[in-house]
């Protein structure tokens, strides 16, 4: 019988992030990885095609990648050092958005991304849709697309109750009125709207729940470039981790990572971190980070 790799009883610290262009910002990303020594990570706004993407960079690092773009515009990406299986791009049931292929087809977005990691644990890197206006065709396309998520999300539990997975990234919801400097600057606009609260509290049905807020109970992840807001500290918090179960009972500790939101050309987003006491193949070759 062969030796495997040993395993380790340890923490495993996975994130996600709206890096908002992966090639504009690539250094400052892997240098966050290893400062913050971050085993996972689920990226958001990469803005580039799979072939365009700095694979290099992150592989120097320490990290191998998997990667779902399609254009400038959106996609997403898996990056990890405790392995990547079972890749899968988009979910079953997602709704597409656009205008039509040559063949009459609806081309679906570069918005979801799966992979297990570590020792089993399922998560997906999401870019939900913005939803532009209450008024806006990207307005029901949002809420269908939530909608498709939790049913396809609910299918999976249902066939694999104990298996910790985890749904992270930009969900570009507002769910409660705290997670807004002030809510009479967003009245009839979108993220704070009752259906897409609703379509957020219903992955509760699904048997999911929010894994930092019990942690982190305030704070915000994004604040616009525009008007000061940053230092106005005038933000939103709509970058969530909504784990399952056997997911949840991994969790140690959690954290936003507010100061990655200063400094040079910084993403408008910052990284939202899990830590999670899971088996980990890790061993004791990690360089040690200071």
């Amino acid at each position: 019988m062969g030796v495997g790799r040993p395993r380790y009883r340890e923490r495993v610290r996975i994130a996600t992030w709206n890096v908002n262009s992966n090639r504009a910002r690539v250094g400052r990303v892997t240098d966050r990885l290893q400062r913050a020594d971050v085993d996972v990570l689920a990226m958001q706004e990469i803005k580039c095609r799979d072939d365009q993407f700095p694979h290099e960079a992150f592989e120097a690092a320490g990290y191998e990648v998997v990667t779902h773009g399609h254009s400038q515009w959106n996609g997403v990406a898996i990056a990890s050092r405790v392995g990547l299986a079972d890749v899968e791009p988009d979910f079953p049931g997602m709704p597409a958005f656009g205008k039509p292929l040559p063949d009459g087809t609806i081309p679906l977005e570069a918005r979801a991304l799966a992979a297990t990691v570590g020792d089993g644990i399922r998560i997906w890197s999401l870019y939900v849709p913005n939803g532009r206006d209450l008024a806006d065709p990207h307005y029901p396309y949002k809420l269908a697309w939530l909608d498709h998520l939790r049913e396809a999300t609910a299918d999976r539990l249902a066939a694999n109750p104990d298996e910790p997975i985890a749904l992270m990234g930009d969900w570009n919801v507002a769910p409660l009125d705290q997670d807004v400097w002030d809510m009479a600057v967003f009245q009839g606009s979108t993220h704070v709207s009752q259906p897409e609260r609703d379509a957020f509290t219903a992955f509760e049905s699904a048997g999911l729940r929010d894994v930092v807020r019990p942690l982190v109970p305030t704070g915000y992840t994004y604040w616009d470039y525009k008007q000061l807001r940053f230092p106005r500290n005038e933000g939103m918090r709509i970058d969530f981790v909504l784990g399952s179960r056997a997911f949840a009972d991994l969790v140690t500790g959690a954290s936003i990572e507010r100061n990655e939101r200063k400094g040079d050309a910084p993403s408008d987003h910052v990284p939202v971190v899990v830590d999670l006491d899971a088996d980990s193949p890790l061993d004791d070759d990690r360089p040690m980070i200071f």
